[in-house]
């Protein structure tokens, strides 16, 4: 029995969640701006006590690696490493874009459409990458400013579904009978379960000291218009 402990904190969904064998056997999350920090150990104690599971119970810690919000992936990865190096168990580092895309899966099992998850990264622009039905990368992850001829190539005979929290904003900028849009979180540790139990069962584990989160872009500190 192989019990890991799923943490996601890539958006603004704080999410904790532990899985036995690839299910989910318990879930704590909330979506809201800035309460990872606050809320991400009391969400896996919440966790650990629903599922009546003591620390040394656990044989992984998971963690979405990103892309996604700099401070959120910092606060979910530097909480994975330290329950990794305290616990002295190994940690795995699940995709969050494919994490997503698994997510809408789960919810229709005869898909055989892509799926394009998107998180927001202001304006028009979102971290997104392309999945088929069996989650083989279709086009590669990338920082992506969306446009009218965005995806036109693929969309010409593909039904396409575009999840996250970047996805409606694209709604009334990609044109095409064959795109779909859901307002659905799939930013979930839940989603990472069938990932986590599948990494581990192969040792793909990530090194805790050297383990750093995908941000895609490099993290830019804007200055204050207005001086104090």
């Amino acid at each position: 029995m192989v019990t890991i402990l799923q943490l996601e904190t890539a958006t603004q969904v704080c999410s904790a969640a532990l899985s036995v064998n690839g299910e989910t056997i318990a879930l704590k999350e909330l979506a809201a701006q800035n309460i990872h920090a606050g809320s991400l150990t009391l969400f896996i104690q919440a966790v650990m006590e629903k599922a009546g599971l003591s620390f040394a119970d656990l044989d992984a810690i998971a963690v979405s690696k990103g892309p996604g919000s700099y401070t959120g992936l910092r606060i979910g990865v530097s909480t994975a490493k330290g329950l990794c190096f305290a616990l002295d168990k190994p940690l795995i580092g699940v995709d969050t874009l494919k994490m997503m895309t698994k997510g809408y899966l789960l919810t229709d099992e005869n898909y055989t459409g892509l799926v394009c998850p998107m998180i927001d990264a202001r304006r028009m622009e979102v971290f997104t990458g392309l999945y088929d039905s069996r989650l083989a990368e279709v086009l590669a992850v990338e920082a992506k400013i969306i446009d009218e001829t965005s995806y036109q190539e693929q969309l010409s005979d593909q039904l396409i579904t575009f999840i996250g929290d970047g996805a409606m904003k694209c709604s009334e900028t990609i044109l095409s009978p064959n795109a779909r849009f859901s307002d659905l979180n799939f930013n979930s540790a839940t989603h990472m379960s069938q990932l986590a139990f599948e990494a581990f069962k192969t040792n793909d584990f990530e090194d805790v000291a050297y383990f750093e989160p995908y941000y895609l872009k490099d993290f830019v500190i804007t200055q204050a218009k207005k001086k104090v």
